[in-house]
């Protein structure tokens, strides 16, 4: 049945899925979202005068760090061993813009790792630019994109 929850067991109890008897797959996920600035917070990102340093760098390996830690966080996720983790943040004329890419050959998907990175990214950007714009707004965190293929 599609719509039954998968970490959920049979008195309604949050258990993590199974994924042992699954065959290991190439698995790919990207992710976005943006974070809306003021025009004072984007002038400083683009001129790289952000008093906590490089925003965009920063939120780079961020974002980097926290698709590697994802199972740290989220309670039911499968720890995986990540083959390639791409974040990348753009200035654009509303704020930030971030992607992130997660790719793995595993028994799971990694859609969480790629939310994630963005996730994180985007409170990066937020925490280092807090002391110029205090109007900022995380949105539109969405998954763009999963794809499987057999190994």
């Amino acid at each position: 049945m599609a719509d039954k929850l998968s970490h959920v067991d049979g008195e309604g109890r949050a258990r993590m899925v199974d994924v042992g008897p699954k065959p290991p797959q190439r698995r790919r996920a990207r992710a976005q979202g943006q974070i809306l600035l003021s025009e004072a917070a984007r002038a400083a990102i683009e001129r790289n005068q952000n008093k906590k340093g490089d925003v965009l760098g920063v939120a780079q390996v961020a974002g980097i760090m926290a698709a590697k830690r994802t199972a740290d966080m989220i309670p039911l996720c499968h720890p995986l061993l990540l083959d390639h983790i791409s974040v990348d943040l753009a200035l654009d004329e509303k704020g930030v813009r971030a992607q992130a890419e997660v790719k793995c050959t595993g028994r799971t998907g990694v859609e969480m790792e790629a939310l994630t990175a963005v996730s994180v990214a985007l409170l990066t950007v937020y925490d280092m630019c807090k002391a110029v714009d205090k109007n900022m707004r995380i949105e539109a965190i969405t998954l763009v994109m999963k794809e499987k293929e057999d190994v």
